[in-house]
């Protein structure tokens, strides 16, 4: 079956419908990685977003429910130049055309992916529609895509109610945990979870809606605060939560979202990028031992370097490539943060060192 990509310059894309057979509008971005389709699709952080992947051929390993990093697949559209439609390997469980129907997601393939990226870089990110319908009128689509934009994705994808884990959980080290460990779920991945079970620690996440002074009052070792999707100066009430949290005393260890949310808390401001960083090769910059780690991204906000009181806090990553903040230390605080995604999947481990210094960090509670 024929389909359409629509962007909203009045770029037009012809190709093949993947997945489910419906019509959408989204927020068209891309992503570089070679590997790591399905935890792409299953990252939170893409809710409100058509992706697309920069590597010619999507879907060749297959897909290995166990390596989802929740529990359905995110993204409104799935652009992608060619298909594997044979998968080999000896853990697949399904297709990628299959798992998109099951998850509702439309897509499409056969299309010049590298002409897309390109006016992507030059144009940056833009609103389009994913359609099968031949019948298309241009007229009427291009003033819907210029209205479209990405609201009320956090609490679409946040969890409803508490969650308890302990150690052995998600596939995770069995032992004996001896910290118990906050997360506050704005969108976030398993692996993160996984990585703080790997360490020892009994998590109990609590959806976006949380009451800081209930989180307090649970006395945790530390809090983290998660990825998640959208725009961070939307997430208003959440913002005065991770205030109160960030004067509490806890230690407390923020990711993408998170790393943006306790910016916006302490004065700072963010704004939205050309295109983004979404792939497995960023390279970031420790400012405080100068070495340089390769890490995951995906985000299309960040942190206003320049809007930062330096009193407040102090650059702690940047990325190599840009300049843009990667991460921050809150002068007088037990608070970290980073832009990047230290816990990967699918991504180079790198960085994943640094849940060992927030474990530091929660130390002293004990």
């Amino acid at each position: 079956m024929k389909a359409f990509l629509i962007l909203e310059d009045g770029t037009i894309f012809e190709g093949k419908s993947i997945g489910a057979v419906k019509e959408v509008i989204s927020e068209i971005v891309f992503n570089t990685s070679m590997t790591g389709y399905l935890e792409v699709l299953t990252d939170p952080s893409y809710a409100g977003q058509a992706v697309t992947m920069t590597y010619p051929l999507i879907g060749n390993y297959g897909i290995a429910y166990e390596d989802m990093e929740s529990f359905k697949g995110w993204p409104d559209g799935f652009i992608v130049r060619e298909v594997s439609r044979m998968p080999s390997n000896f853990r697949s469980e399904d297709t990628i055309q299959h798992f998109l129907e099951k998850n509702n997601i439309p897509g499409i393939c056969s299309i010049d992916t590298r002409a897309l990226v390109k006016i992507l870089r030059e144009k940056g990110t833009m609103n389009g529609m994913i359609t099968t319908n031949e019948n298309y009128n241009l007229n009427e689509i291009i003033p819907k895509l210029k209205e479209y934009k990405v609201t009320g994705v956090v609490e679409k994808v946040s969890c409803k109610d508490k969650q308890e884990y302990v150690p052995g959980d998600l596939g995770s080290v069995k032992a004996e945990a001896d910290k118990n460990i906050v997360v506050i779920d704005v969108g976030t991945k398993k692996n993160i979870i996984r990585c703080l079970l790997n360490r020892g620690c009994n998590v109990t996440v609590y959806p976006c809606n949380f009451n800081a002074d209930e989180v307090i009052a649970a006395k945790p070792d530390g809090i983290m605060i998660t990825n998640g999707p959208g725009d961070p100066a939307e997430c208003t009430s959440i913002i005065g939560q991770v205030r109160i949290l960030a004067d509490s005393g806890i230690p407390i260890f923020a990711i993408c979202l998170g790393h943006q949310l306790m910016a916006l808390a302490h004065g700072a401001k963010t704004y939205k990028m050309k295109y983004g960083h979404r792939g497995a090769n960023h390279p970031v910059k420790n400012l405080e031992t100068g070495k340089v780690y390769i890490s995951s991204q995906n985000h299309g906000y960040v942190v206003d370097i320049s809007s930062i009181d330096t009193d407040i806090a102090k650059p702690w990553f940047i990325n190599v490539n840009d300049g843009t903040a990667e991460g921050l230390c809150y002068t007088g605080k037990p608070v970290k943060t980073v832009q990047f995604h230290p816990e990967a999947n699918a991504g180079p481990k790198d960085s994943e060192l640094l849940f060992d210094e927030f474990m530091k960090m929660t130390g002293g509670n004990k």
